[in-house]
């Protein structure tokens, strides 16, 4: 019996840490990759679920679900900031920095 509440517990609370995992609004300008992914120009929700990002483009509120290596930087990064590369062709994320936070997602 107490292993079940235990586990009810733990089930409830981890349930609402998902249920409040935190968005971060991204603007891509241009078409870009994040990942195997090609994203359109435009307005996207990025959300942490756990080694993945999930897009969502606020407009369709179509999901893409990118994989990513999580990375934790000493300080918290003042704004939200996505780095990107070209290869004359394509843009690409290299990694998004999350403001207020420490968490870096490397693509």
């Amino acid at each position: 019996m107490k292993k079940s509440l235990l586990l009810t517990g733990i089930l409830a609370l981890s349930s609402m840490a998902f249920a409040y995992a935190k968005t971060y609004e991204i603007t891509l300008t241009t078409a870009t990759k994040a990942g195997s992914v090609q994203l359109k120009a435009g307005s996207y929700s990025v959300k942490l679920d756990g080694d993945k990002a999930v897009f969502t483009d606020v407009n369709t509120d179509k999901h893409f679900t990118v994989p990513v290596k999580v990375e934790n930087a000493a300080k918290k990064f003042e704004g939200t900031r996505v780095d990107t590369t070209n290869d004359g062709k394509v843009d690409t994320i290299k990694d998004i920095q999350f403001g207020g936070s420490t968490t870096q997602l490397d693509f």
